[in-house]
């Protein structure tokens, strides 16, 4: 069924030259992605909501998180390719079953609903002028700016959101310090070992447990975007493959419908080490303990603000509530520097969203299908960029006239993420240990964490969706 893919063919893996600073930036955008509705929308509300004692299951969700990174830059350092391909070698079928959950994901994009009613809140409040889903269009009006200016999208992309991100975190280690007490961290300690307690009421039922341990760290098919960005940053085999540039610029991207394999040469093997020590050391530094730092930073915002004043925010209004309790503390600095913060969480969110879902789209179409092969992927890029942001608006313009929450949103989304995983993280221990060389294959820590994460994420969808149904 996915015969007309072309096998991976034979290159010498480049080696690493450059420093690890010289390279860093795509474990950064990947916590660009992750800060934001898990982080700053769904944790928090729980933490207002329960207090402390489930920090343990966003800190597992993180963890797990990043053994799943890890094999994804593995596959990517050593082929070249986004991890996509190889699911379409193994079944053609995993390509229509992952299409299909990120389209329905399109029309749950909660992300992009609290990013626009946080716009509007930084200027007029929550009860400003217009309704969400114009507020939502204008984010996208701004995506599109930050996406279709410059003529490598990776690189203006990757230069904003690490500023956003540097931002967030020192805007959150600021109000930390200004609102926290021993006893909060004590608190957050006692939450962190509290493993495998679990709070459950009508409106926090299972499937919305699961979706907020996926969405603790990038979640669903948000994980497997790290391929494109170690692609774009030329990173290991990455180095063969052409970075997307933009078609509105006069730029162009004849994709390479297959990646490679090295040799099994002394020099290959050394060159492997070395990337995959990078990866580590990126995910490491950056997606687990960045991203674990700031999601744990905005819990303990709550704890210390909301939970003592009996706060649990309506769903959509955690952003508002927190910056009117701040300013009672901290005078207008602390109302206006939180609201800055939560929007540029979203937006970061929101941009690596768009771009993700336009890359993985156009990429898919360009190297899984036929009739593909004849297209610039640079070329179907923007329509699909386009389509998505379209869509967003037009489902938030859909959901809010029936009342759906943004928090509703983010958890059906969380639910779908969840089962992108179960399909995906088995898949892609089972691709690196069977394809990729000797050398270059996962070790017996990676395999148990893999086959952990895997028998963790399949029975929380199975568990869920049987919750869900009947």
């Amino acid at each position: 069924m996915a015969s007309h893919i072309t096998p991976l063919k034979t290159a010498d893996l480049p080696p690493r030259t450059r420093s690890f600073w010289q390279l860093a930036g795509p474990g950064a955008v990947l916590v660009g992605l992750s800060i934001g509705a898990g982080e700053l929308v769904m944790w928090p509300w729980i933490t207002a909501k329960f207090g402390a004692s489930m920090i343990w299951a966003a800190a597992l969700g993180v963890f797990l998180q990043l053994w799943v990174n890890l094999e994804i830059g593995r596959w990517t350092i050593v082929t070249g390719e986004a991890p996509y391909t190889g699911f379409a070698r193994v079944w053609m079928g995993f390509i229509y079953i992952l299409l299909f959950l990120t389209f329905a994901g399109l029309f749950l994009p909660g992300w992009a609903r609290v990013s626009g009613a946080a716009l509007k809140g930084l200027i007029f409040g929550p009860d400003g002028p217009g309704a969400d889903w114009m507020w939502t269009g204008l984010t996208f009006v701004l995506i599109a700016a930050t996406l279709f200016g410059p003529k490598v999208m990776y690189q203006a992309m990757e230069r904003i959101v690490i500023g956003m991100v540097v931002f967030i975190t020192l805007g959150l280690v600021f109000v930390a310090f200004q609102v926290g007490t021993m006893e909060h961290v004590f608190e957050m300690a006692r939450g962190l070992v509290n493993f495998g307690h679990i709070e459950l009421t009508e409106d926090f039922p299972f499937s919305r447990f699961f979706g907020a341990v996926v969405f603790a760290g990038a979640g669903g098919a948000g994980n497997l975007w790290y391929a494109f960005y170690l692609r774009d940053k030329n990173i290991g085999m990455g180095a063969r493959m052409p970075q997307l540039q933009n078609p509105l610029r006069g730029g162009s991207n004849e994709e390479e419908a297959t990646g490679y394999l090295y040799p099994e040469t002394e020099a290959n093997q050394r060159a492997f080490k070395g990337w995959f020590r990078w990866i580590r050391l990126d995910q490491c530094l950056f997606f687990w303990g960045l991203n674990s730092f700031t999601m744990f930073l905005f819990m303990f915002g709550v704890l210390c603000v909301l939970r003592p004043s009996g706060v649990v925010p309506a769903e959509g209004r955690i952003i508002w509530d927190m910056s009117l309790i701040l300013e009672k503390s901290m005078g207008a600095v602390g109302f206006y520097l939180f609201l800055a913060i939560g929007m540029a969480t979203l937006f970061s969110t929101q941009l690596v969203s768009v771009d993700g879902n336009a890359r993985v789209w156009s990429y898919i179409v360009r190297t899984s299908f036929p009739f593909g092969a004849k297209i610039d992927q640079a070329k179907l890029y923007v329509p699909f960029a386009v389509l998505f942001m379209v869509a967003g608006t037009a489902s938030t313009w859909f959901f809010e006239r029936f009342a759906v929450t943004g928090l509703g949103f983010l958890f059906n989304a969380a639910l779908l993420s969840g089962l992108t995983m179960a399909l995906y993280v088995p898949l892609m221990l089972y691709m690196n240990l069977r394809n990729l060389p000797p050398s270059a294959r996962p070790g017996p820590v990676s395999i148990i964490m893999m086959l952990t994460a895997s028998v963790i994420y399949g029975s929380f969808a199975l568990y869920s969706l049987w919750v869900t149904i009947f």
